[in-house]
């Protein structure tokens, strides 16, 4: 009797899976698409009815080959790649790679007729069933062989249709730059969006001017009580009316408000207010929460966070051997199932007790602009698997990852953590009635905060009671600059393409690394994206010149027109045909309007090679000084940058000026330009810090 076939993406999920089936399935893998278009043209037929030329591609050609022969023997053909858009392409391209789709057969409609015994197996009508399923673990996976469907062509149109989006973004913009510019830049649909999002901020930043304003707080006591019991409070009226950040403009100011305060001899009590304060869990991770809180609590980038992720899905080898230990990693949804929830209440009952269990189980609702894909969150297959009980069968990044799944997704089902808040109203003054205020915050019961610690700053304030005396220990008034706003991180730029709609879970991770690897954004040393020369560049002509290509609105209403064709509401070919007409026509007049760019700078240096003149060229890293003698000359080196100053002299010697300045790895710095005559160095912007607080970098 033929075995069945089962076809999936990876060894690694076709090595889990293969645990959970019997002697009757063979499970292999495809390794990932079969199918694509073509590295050499653009495969695309714009004059047809946007026509995708497919082709097998070379290092693909022999798994094919293999599979194409396992498919000929097998009685049945099962295609369990993955349940997002991504994974019913790839089943969707299996069918045409693999010449299954003929007329004895229906794509996930199984045909249950007797065999001819004088057919040959390959003769024989073959079933083809679509399968999914959000975990692997033998329930699941038996549950989807209980329930085959139809390969979804609505799904399946809607990855192509943003396939070939892409594709003439890519290959139809790239030779504009390259004709414009230089040989080597490219553009793309979505990232230069992203770009454009990081120059903007950088722009922001740039225009930047810090202003100045002061806060003014007083430490404390009750009267014949210990130093020791002291507590601050900070100014926070004036006269009955609330002090605004900029209320205290200048030290002039702050001086002024301070003389007045130490001529008070009466501090008092006014308001005394207790409540207690509920700190809910976070629901658990979809995709881009998931990359967000790995960035920030596990310094892992998106693309990396993926990578571990997908290990964590497809399944590591543990005591009974391959296992996948979360759920499916490519989800905007909050959903949890029954079961989970149930298996989570057990264990928090059984190893934590009672009180760490809620009442009901707890739901929550997805909030995300264009929210797809609607399967499950991002949870551990089997809530008992402590990530103490894995500790030893997953690496150190591995096992990181698991552990803050696992807690997010136990904390969700845990009761709030319930703090006691004090807030306390002082007044003093006589002429001027000042007021300020002292809070503070104690944990009552930890909650959900016992599985999933965070930050937060525990504050005991004395007993006080309303009209109670105080004594005045010592004023502190603060100087401040307003800062500019901060650089985008992976976490920061994932939740704001989310929140306007700009890419979907899929494709995050890939955005991120795709406009690092084509240099228009570099990492900082603390880990900020900022834009490089090339990055300002390109991204200038496309908001001149091609302004739908980079507009956020835009681009996120045909993230929804994606959503449409997924949804079988809209034809694949009308969205591409009227995104593209318009965009063609605008790019053939932008040809003979815009001007090549003069991408050469004369200088005055001479090449110490051959005594010709050096010029100033740009590549795909950014510009550098080159000989003019080339070819015959291909003298190079680096452009010494010209010293940026901040408007302000050297604090230490009144003399130079301060400069921006960079250690060799990359970190900014502050210092004089009259090095080494003078040795004044900080870390710190000296515009926004006070001279007896300054700490040099060594």
């Amino acid at each position: 009797m033929p075995k069945n076939l089962v076809i999936v993406e990876s060894p690694t999920k076709a090595k889990t899976i293969s645990r959970f089936l019997g002697d009757d399935f063979v499970v292999d893998s495809s390794y990932g698409h079969v199918r694509d278009l073509p590295s050499s043209k653009l495969g695309v037929d714009t004059e047809n009815n946007f026509e995708p030329q497919y082709l097998i591609p070379l290092k693909s050609r022999a798994q094919v080959k293999k599979l194409k022969s396992e498919a000929k023997k097998a009685g049945k053909i099962i295609l369990a790649t993955d349940e997002d858009r991504e994974g019913e392409s790839i089943a969707w391209h299996l069918i045409q790679a693999l010449d299954l789709e003929n007329p004895k057969s229906e794509i996930g409609n199984p045909i249950r007729q007797p065999a001819d015994k004088n057919q040959s197996a390959s003769q024989r009508t073959k079933t083809i069933e679509r399968i999914v399923f959000h975990e692997i673990t033998k329930t699941a996976i038996e549950e989807a062989l209980k329930n085959p469907r139809r390969v979804d062509e609505s799904l399946v149109n809607a990855q192509q249709a943003r396939r070939i989006l892409d594709r003439l973004v890519g290959y139809k913009l790239s030779p504009f730059l390259w004709k414009k510019f230089y040989r080597g830049l490219s553009a793309g649909r979505v990232q230069s969006v992203a770009v454009r999002l990081i120059v903007e901020r950088e722009r922001e930043i740039q225009k930047f001017k810090p202003e100045e304003y002061w806060t003014i707080s007083a430490l404390l006591k009750k009267e014949k009580t210990d130093d020791k019991e002291s507590f601050t409070a900070g100014l926070q009226k004036i006269d009955g009316k609330n002090l605004d950040k900029f209320g205290i403009p200048n030290k002039n100011e702050a001086d002024r408000i301070s003389e007045d305060l130490k001529q008070s001899s009466v501090w008092l009590v006014e308001k005394v207010e207790k409540r207690a304060i509920n700190k809910n869990s976070s629901p658990p991770f979809t995709t881009s929460t998931l990359q967000q809180a790995s960035f920030q609590k596990l310094g892992f980038s998106a693309k990396q966070t993926m990578r571990l992720a997908q290990q964590l899905y497809e399944g590591v080898e543990i005591a009974e051997g391959s296992a996948g230990l979360i759920t499916y990693m490519r989800t905007d949804s909050l959903n949890l199932s029954a079961d989970s929830l149930k298996s989570a209440r057990a264990y928090l009952e059984q190893n934590l007790g009672e009180k760490y269990v809620l009442p009901s189980p707890k739901h929550f609702k997805t909030k995300s602009k264009g929210a797809q894909e609607a399967h499950e969150a991002i949870r551990p297959t089997d809530p008992a698997r402590n990530p103490e009980s894995l500790k030893n069968y997953l690496d150190a990044r591995q096992y990181k990852l698991y552990g803050l799944i696992w807690k997010r997704f136990m904390a969700s089902q845990m009761p709030p953590a319930i703090f006691d808040g004090l807030t306390v109203d002082i007044s003093t003054g006589q002429d001027v009635k000042y007021g300020f205020r002292a809070t503070g915050q104690t944990m009552r019961f930890d909650g959900f905060l016992k599985i999933y610690p965070q930050k937060f700053a525990e504050v005991n304030l004395p007993e006080l009671a309303q009209g109670g005396k105080l004594n005045l220990l010592k004023l502190n008034p603060e100087q401040h600059f307003t800062e500019p706003p901060p650089r985008f991180s992976e976490a920061s730029l994932i939740k704001t393409l989310e929140q306007n709609g700009i890419g979907r879970p899929s494709t995050y991770a890939p955005i991120i690394s795709t406009i690092q690897d084509r240099n228009y954004v570099e990492k900082n040393e603390q880990r900020r994206l900022a834009p490089t020369e090339i990055g300002f560049m390109v991204n200038d002509m496309l908001v001149e010149h091609f302004p739908k290509v980079v507009d956020i609105q835009f681009t996120a209403h045909m993230e929804e027109e994606l959503d449409n064709v997924a949804e079988g509401k809209t034809e694949w070919q009308k969205v591409i045909k009227d995104f593209y007409l318009p965009f063609a026509e605008n790019l053939e007049k932008k040809y003979e309007t815009v001007e090549k760019k003069d991408m050469i700078e004369e200088t005055d240096e001479i090449c110490e090679k051959c005594g010709k003149p050096m010029i100033i060229r740009r590549g795909r890293f950014g510009r550098f000084m080159a000989c003019s003698g080339f070819p015959d000359c291909k003298n190079t080196k680096k452009i010494k940058e010209a010293s940026e100053t901040i408007g302000m002299k050297c604090p230490k010697c009144s003399e130079g000026d301060v400069i921006v300045k960079w250690t060799r790895r990359k970190r900014k710095f502050f210092g004089c330009s009259r090095y080494p005559e003078c040795d004044y160095a900080n870390w710190k912007d000296p515009r926004q810090i006070n001279r007896n607080n300054e700490n040099s970098p060594e």
